[in-house]
């Protein structure tokens, strides 16, 4: 019922996923990312906990094939589940149970996994491959949706559509930006509106929020309306 993309973007590091469904609020359940760690989708009948328990056992050092067959190892309902990981070194491992639903499976690429199942036909993952490859130009949030786009007009979720999401991490323990559209007639033209009013401010205001390296920020909101005005003159 749900297709996703799990990419690693080489210019920045930030890892991402964005994922559309017939089904409501999609981006509340299936992705999950630790930065500079990796990311996982759980679909299908999801299982929240492959999520929260895979990302655990990353952070433990196990490579993506040794988190999903531990996963799936322990889950009495894993025949019905599916979902990929991908770490931050591109390695990449991915499972769908036997009682998904046609079409079903799972494709990759250099440091981009996507997999779905209810889908139309296998053109869905495909076209969103080719489309995240063809938009190498485009800023990573903006490529994402592209290739979502791309898998939904080859037919996307065979059942319509209704919520879709958009989740990227950089060094940060919090988003770089984390969109969700949760019921909505045409989810991923709302979701790409989303991200275009996020560069508005949002994506230049985050810039100057507390960070590890500098716990305080920036606080001087004349210092941080000049940034904002430079970076918005700086895309135009």
């Amino acid at each position: 019922m749900t297709w996703s993309i799990i990419a690693r973007d080489s210019a920045t590091g930030q890892i991402g996923i964005a994922v559309a469904t017939k089904f409501f609020a999609v981006g509340a359940r299936v992705p999950h990312i630790a930065p500079g760690i990796g990311g996982i989708a759980t679909q299908a009948l999801v299982n929240p906990y492959y999520g929260i328990d895979g990302l655990k056992l990353l952070r433990e050092g196990k490579s993506p094939r040794e988190v999903v067959d531990t996963l799936i190892s322990a889950d009495a309902g894993r025949d019905s589940r599916q979902l990929h990981i991908m770490d931050a070194t591109g390695r990449i491992s991915a499972h769908t149970g036997r009682d998904c639903v046609d079409w079903c499976g799972h494709t990759e690429g250099d440091s981009f996994s996507i997999a779905g199942n209810m889908l139309a036909g296998a053109a869905v993952l495909d076209d969103t491959a080719k489309a995240y490859l063809a938009n190498a130009a485009l800023p990573f949030a903006r490529r994402l949706i592209a290739a979502m786009r791309a898998g939904e007009a080859a037919g996307g979720d065979k059942r319509g559509k209704q919520s879709a999401a958009l989740l990227i991490h950089g060094s940060e323990e919090w988003s770089d930006l984390d969109l969700r559209v949760d019921d909505h007639a045409d989810p991923l033209a709302e979701l790409e509106r989303l991200e275009q009013v996020s560069r508005e401010r949002w994506v230049h205001f985050r810039k100057f929020l507390p960070t590890r390296d500098n716990p305080a920020g920036i606080t001087d909101r004349a210092t941080i309306e000049a940034g904002i005005e430079a970076a918005i003159a700086g895309e135009k």
